[in-house]
């Protein structure tokens, strides 16, 4: 059923990118696998998947460790600072940094092991009290305080968690903000920021995601089921 769920969705964007002349290519799909089992995670491998989403360190440390392939684990969920240790050198792709507190942590931690973080930059377009992320006019100062600071940070692009409406139009603002907010960011051409990647769109409007110029859409429920809210 997993393996089914991954292939309808995979069709569906392949379906949305040829109808707005976009590469389906340059659409990444996210299994969002947090509190998940393993056993799902492998099955998705056996088609060629290779990349998964979680929210937790933790959980992304244990099943980093314990897949039979080696697969990108993607950490999409908000990062404490006490938990960057564990998060630099495992998570492929940092979606949530949200300060520069945070990114400051990231810095030193890869300056220790000596490697280079990719991450994206969280914006919160809506403006919701609920939710981590960075308001649209704050952005662009915190990632030329990264750029200028950070050297073992690249910044890749940035993220946004939409809010939950029900008509997945609604949201169409929120992408098309993101997308010109990176336009603008990236026109600054600074050190060790590219601004490719727009983490945008999850299983209720990833589709309206892709078409505003979502380069990574985070889809959960839509392939693995509701998930279990008491891990």
């Amino acid at each position: 059923m997993v393996i089914e769920n991954y292939k309808k969705i995979r069709e569906a964007i392949d379906e949305v990118c040829a109808g707005c002349g976009r590469d389906k290519n340059d659409v990444l799909l996210l299994a969002v696998s947090k509190t998940k089992p393993l056993s799902d995670i492998e099955e998705l491998i056996t088609i060629g998947v290779k990349d998964f989403g979680e929210n937790k360190v933790q959980e992304l440390v244990k099943k980093k460790e314990e897949v039979s392939t080696p697969v990108n684990f993607h950490l999409i969920g908000h990062l404490q600072t006490n938990k960057v240790k564990q998060a630099v050198g495992n998570a492929c792709l940092i979606h949530s940094v949200d300060s520069f507190h945070l990114a400051e942590k990231i810095e030193q931690e890869a300056a220790k092991k000596d490697i280079t973080v990719d991450i994206l930059i969280e914006v919160n377009v809506a403006d919701e009290e609920s939710k981590f992320g960075l308001m649209v006019e704050d952005t662009p100062a915190l990632v030329e305080q990264i750029a200028e600071n950070c050297p073992h940070i690249r910044i890749k692009g940035l993220m946004t968690i939409a809010p939950f409406v029900e008509d997945p139009e609604e949201n169409r603002p929120v992408f098309r903000t993101l997308r010109q907010l990176a336009l603008d960011i990236k026109s600054k051409k600074l050190d060790n920021v590219t601004m490719g990647v727009l983490s945008m769109g999850m299983t209720n409007d990833y589709k309206v995601a892709i078409e505003e110029g979502a380069t990574i859409v985070r889809v959960g429920t839509a392939i693995f089921g509701e998930r279990n809210y008491n891990i």
